[in-house]
Formats: C-alpha cells, sequence, structure tokens
C-alpha cells in the first residue's frame, strides 16, 4: 500500500471526517502503539527454551501418573498437562482454596520441596473408589465437609505417595533423586519453609475420573532446578557432536549384560506328510537330515551363531561350543 495520499483521497477522507462516516476516535485507536503491561516483580526466572524441556518431562509425568492411578483405583483415569506458569510462592498460596489436600516431597539430593495440590472434591472421590464405591452419581454432590478423618488421610496417603513415584521416574533422564512423602497439610497457610517472594513453577494437570473433571496443582521452587540447568538445555539432549564418555559405556554395557536372549539348538530337520505325523506312535524313529557326528547349530534371537556338541552335565542336557560362526550358517 503507498504511504503517500493523492489530493482526491485526502479531499475524500476529510470529507468523510466531517460527514461522521469515518470515526475519527477509532483511527486514532489505530494509530496508538499497543502496550503490554509487564510486572518486573513477576518472578520468570525460566526461559522457553527450558520450559520446553520440562514440558516434555512433565507430559512424561501425566502419563506415568496417570498408569499409576488406573492400576491403583482399578478406574479409567485419564490426566493431562494443561499449563506451566511461573509465578511467587504467595501467588500459588492464594490460587488454592483455604481447605484443600497438599502433599509436601522433597527429591533428595535436589534442594527444595515439591508441593503436590489435589482439590477436596477429587480426594473424596478418590476415598469412595478405594472404599469400593462405583456411583458416578455420589460424584456430582457438593463437598460440605471441611476436614478429613484419619482413615481419609491413611487412604489420601498411598495415593499422593503415587504422584511422588511419578515425579522420580519422570526425572529419571536428566537426574537420579530419591523422592519422599514429608508430610499431608489441609491448610496451605501453613506451610512455611518456602519465602512467600520465593519464585516457583506452577504446572496445572486435568484429571478425569468417572465421567469428572478436575485439576492438579504441582508447585516446585526455582531453586530446584538451579543445579541442573544445563540438563535441561534442548542443546544438551539432542546435540549430535557430543562424545560418550567412559561411564556411559559403563552404564551402556551393564545394562545390555541384564537383557534376556532366547537361545536354541537344533538337532536337525526333516518333513513328514500329514498323513504320516497323524500315525506317529510312542517308539518310532523319525531320520533327521543330519549325521549324529555333525555338530548341531547354536542359535540366538532365531539367528545361528554357534556350531556346539551336545552332551550332559551334573545330570542335565548341555552343549559344548565349538566354532563361532558369527550368524552366517553357511
Amino acid at each position: 500500500m503507498n504511504p503517500v495520499l493523492s489530493q482526491e483521497e485526502i479531499d475524500a477522507l476529510m470529507a468523510g471526517m466531517q460527514s461522521g462516516e469515518i470515526d475519527v476516535a477509532v483511527l486514532e485507536e489505530k494509530e496508538q502503539v499497543k502496550i503490554k503491561q509487564y510486572d518486573f516483580k513477576r518472578p520468570v526466572r525460566l526461559s522457553k527454551e527450558y520450559i520446553s524441556t520440562l514440558t516434555m518431562v512433565f507430559e512424561e509425568y501425566a502419563k506415568i501418573s496417570e498408569n499409576l492411578l488406573t492400576t491403583q483405583l482399578q478406574s479409567s483415569v485419564s490426566m493431562h498437562l494443561k499449563s506451566i506458569e511461573q509465578v511467587s510462592f504467595d501467588e500459588f498460596l492464594h490460587s488454592v482454596p483455604y481447605f484443600t489436600m497438599m502433599g509436601v516431597f522433597h527429591a533428595s539430593p535436589q534442594p527444595g520441596i515439591q508441593i503436590v495440590e489435589l482439590n477436596p472434591q477429587i480426594c473424596f472421590q478418590l476415598v469412595e473408589i478405594m472404599c469400593g464405591s462405583a456411583d458416578e452419581a455420589s460424584f456430582t454432590k457438593e463437598v460440605t465437609k471441611t476436614y478429613f478423618t484419619e482413615i481419609e488421610r491413611a487412604i489420601l496417603e498411598d495415593i499422593i505417595q503415587q504422584f511422588g513415584v511419578a515425579f522420580q521416574n519422570a526425572w529419571r533422564d536428566i537426574a537420579d533423586m530419591d523422592v519422599s512423602l514429608d508430610s499431608m497439610e489441609t491448610n496451605s497457610q501453613l506451610i512455611q519453609s518456602i519465602s512467600p517472594n520465593e519464585p516457583v513453577s506452577l504446572i496445572t494437570f486435568e484429571i478425569e475420573l468417572l465421567g469428572n473433571t478436575s485439576f492438579l496443582n504441582l508447585c516446585i521452587p526455582y531453586i530446584f532446578y538451579e543445579s541442573m540447568l544445563e540438563k535441561l538445555s534442548f542443546r544438551n539432549w539432542f546435540h549430535s557432536g557430543k562424545e560418550a564418555d567412559a561411564s556411559d559405556q559403563d552404564h551402556l554395557e551393564k545394562s545390555l549384560q541384564a537383557v534376556e536372549l532366547n537361545v536354541e539348538v537344533t538337532l536337525g530337520k526333516t518333513e513328514l506328510s500329514l498323513e504320516n505325523f497323524l500315525q506317529l506312535e510312542l517308539g518310532d524313529i523319525v531320520p533327521l537330515q543330519k549325521r549324529t557326528s555333525d555338530p548341531l547349530i547354536l542359535s540366538i534371537e532365531k539367528q545361528p551363531y554357534y556350531l556346539v556338541k551336545p552332551g550332559i552335565l551334573e545330570d542335565q542336557m548341555a552343549v559344548e561350543v565349538l566354532q563361532d560362526i558369527g550368524g552366517n550358517q553357511d
């Protein structure tokens, strides 16, 4: 579009403004520079790159938690990551209800604590399911209780423990940690181990259970990430030029040594018609296409690897390796 107006265009514009066809206030509003408000008190410590990595971690956390809860409750549970925000701890406390269920964890050797917050509605629903109830209509009732009994707390403790297990497994590719449940609180104001101005990441998940939808909040202070910021970088995860050190090779070898393999020894092969097969009786001899003096073939995962000789060792059938044929039968 040409920014320079002709005289005819200027005259038409002036006439439109005088007649009211063109709103001057709208034009002035469009010309104004749009300003986005920014709160410098908001504790944004993690860059978009780190948030992308955390999204991958907590999507995995949601999948693991979903599987653990489905197994424990014997009911279908769906859990999805909704958002990751950076707020102050005081903002987090004001975002949760006065009466709620909060599990306080710590992940050694990482500093700080982690808080899992579940609203009372889903907590009472979980208790009813664990006690044998499957009536979906009862789960839509409004919660009027403002406390948990000792039995309800004990049941919920077993369930909240699963979120700690999921947290530990979700981080296993980045850092080894031992996650344990420290306490369970129903009043968010009683948690004083974090300063109100401490920057935290607030991760929100949506939980679907027996037709009802609720939310789970996970609060993690920034201090938890400080020692592993380099590991949260995509360059560290996908850098193709990274060389494996001796510890990586040893770890890989130890992991491979525990892999189970199927080992088979073929005595020989033959072909039988269906008629002859159906007439087989005890004592019949089936000739094989191999001499008794020929070595047998030992296969690993259906691939021939060794020539062997059959025998007995301590009253058990065994084979002695004679030659390595390296996966080639010929």
